[in-house]
């Protein structure tokens, strides 16, 4: 019979500091070294949150508990690596939970239902689980495999796999299981997909493994953690209902699962695989700590009567670098009129600076994750994943820093529709019609792909500013950077334009009258008026 204990078996990479991804370890081993790990490396973005929910931070909380304040957290962050009392406990721990963590135990596998099957007894391939994989519906793009050719994962695989299903899952009909009252005609509809599916997830990230969990864990949440779900018992039944905690929501078991390995030369390998509608979250909680909020504007009737005012999970725009949503990740005051709220663990960290309990200085990022689903959410079109210094003087309500990082990124996106309007101009000069909003690619989305990694320098040189002057100093580079950028767009821009046009053309009115002409210098001179306006520390500059 196979057997694979995750407490002990090498399933996860670790990568230390000096870049070089060491021989696989065990969950055990990685808890000992998280002082000197930087992270875990997976082979698909989306993982990594996954492992991070489902098993390492629950672990750690379950056994150690979260910290009660913010000088017990400063001082568990300060020592850069679990105490050897700590490390007693999780040891400890892991001992006594050991069998729920087999992979393929007989009774309680690992985030599985023993003996899950349907009642004519299929099994579907591997790939099932595998969100890069042709699998039913979902058919990716220049796929090397079909359907009938299901990958032989290794252990290790399939248990990251299997984590990321419950995180991922599309929804839509799922293979009705035995044992499950809800099963209709062999299946159940109506799933929503996977948890982290439904958020724009945001991870702040630390130097070391170790850092990455104490940033990841809330703070004086003890009265609300619950349990994880290995420290239940789950059947092929499910029910809809809101999360018992913390450790129940990292552990929110979306889909009933079993993992079908067989015997190959090469060892055990997962084939098959069942996947069954699981647990559905009835709401989002506003205490979910992996996600930023918008907030919509209350009507004038629920403002009369002082209702809540209503948040939404703030999901990532696909294409859009991380930093153009700076006014999200940044958005920590709780202001009546904010149109977001930051996450639950930046917010944390926002107190932590206040405090003076994590330096300024410290080189904090965050990594964002999401899915773009598509065909009603049963099939995975894209995979979002971005990372970005993140300042954490920034994340101070009045901190010069945090209005540094707001004006750049501003500017980055003034800049690029100053360009959008110089090409509607010259168009229309040309006797065109602008380039529409959602075909074709603008001057200004040039723009931004240029800027980006400038955007980026500037997060990373703002997290070590000594003082004012060097600020000034680092603002003017980048606008100096910007511009110069922008007017290299902008020359690609006039040499697409005939000189046939320098007067303008006459255009038709939709009454049939005679537009004015628009003529080419106005169009450039109302393109430098906006330049200068936006990057005002280089207007005299040409």
């Amino acid at each position: 019979m196979a057997e694979f204990g995750l407490v002990a078996e090498p399933w996860l990479r670790p990568r230390l500091g000096d870049g070089r991804t060491i021989e696989p370890m065990g969950l055990q081993e990685v808890l000992h070294r998280a002082g000197e790990i930087t992270e875990i490396v997976t082979d698909f973005a989306t993982q990594s949150p996954a492992l991070l929910r489902q098993v390492l931070l629950p672990v750690v909380v379950d056994a150690l508990g979260a910290p009660a304040d913010r000088r017990a957290w400063a001082d568990r962050f300060s020592r850069g690596a679990f105490s050897e009392a700590e490390l007693d406990k999780l040891d400890t721990y892991l001992e006594d939970h050991r069998p729920r963590f087999d992979l393929f135990h007989p009774e309680a596998p690992f985030a599985q239902v023993a003996g899950l099957r349907t009642a004519k007894g299929d099994v579907k391939g591997s790939g099932l689980l595998v969100a890069a994989e042709a699998t039913g519906n979902n058919v990716p793009f220049f796929s090397a495999r079909t359907e009938g050719d299901p990958p032989r994962l290794t252990p290790a695989d399939a248990a990251l796999w299997l984590l990321h299903a419950h995180c991922w899952d599309t929804a839509a009909i799922k293979t009705g299981a035995e044992g499950d009252p809800m099963v209709k005609a062999g299946k159940t509809t109506g799933n929503p997909t996977g948890p982290l599916g439904q958020l724009g997830v945001v991870v702040p990230i630390g130097r070391t493994l170790y850092e990455t969990l104490l940033l990841n864990i809330p703070i004086g949440v003890q009265g609300r953690l619950g349990v994880p779900q290995w420290r239940r018992s789950i059947g092929p039944a499910w029910e809809s209902r809101t999360a018992k905690g913390l450790l129940d929501l990292w552990t929110w078991q979306s889909r009933r699962v079993r993992l079908v390995p067989e015997q190959t030369p090469d060892g055990d390998r997962v084939t098959g695989v069942i996947v069954a509608a699981g647990d559905r979250l009835t709401m989002t909680p506003d205490w979910e700590p992996h996600t930023a909020w918008r907030v919509d504007k209350p009507t004038k009737k629920a403002a009369k009567q002082a209702k809540p005012v209503p948040e939404r999970p703030l999901r990532h725009t696909p294409g859009k670098a991380i930093w153009r949503g700076m006014n999200a990740l940044l958005a920590v005051e709780a202001l009546e009129t904010a149109a977001f709220r930051a996450s639950e663990l930046l917010d944390q960290v926002s107190g932590l600076a206040a405090e003076d309990l994590i330096d300024d200085r410290y080189p904090l990022r965050a990594e964002t994750f999401g899915v773009v689903y598509g065909n009603q959410s049963a099939v995975i079109e894209d995979v979002l994943h971005d990372a970005t210094p993140l300042p954490v003087a920034a994340l101070r309500a009045n901190a010069d820093v945090r209005f540094a990082v707001l004006e750049a990124t501003e500017q980055a996106e003034q800049l690029a529709q100053a360009l959008n309007y110089l090409s509607a101009d010259l168009r229309r000069a040309s006797g065109l019609e602008p380039i529409p909003w959602d075909k074709g690619q603008r001057p200004g989305e040039r723009l931004l792909h240029l800027l980006d990694s400038v955007v980026r320098r500037l997060l990373r040189g703002l997290q070590n500013v000594p003082d004012a002057e060097t600020l000034d100093r680092g603002l003017l580079a980048w606008e100096q950077e910007a511009r110069r950028l922008a007017l290299q767009i902008a020359d690609s821009v006039h040499a697409a334009v005939p000189e046939s046009v320098f007067a303008g053309r006459e255009t038709r009115k939709p009454d049939g009258t005679t537009a004015a002409a628009f003529p080419l210098g106005v169009a450039v001179n109302d393109f430098y008026r906006r330049l200068n306006r936006i990057l005002p520390r280089t207007k005299d500059e040409r």
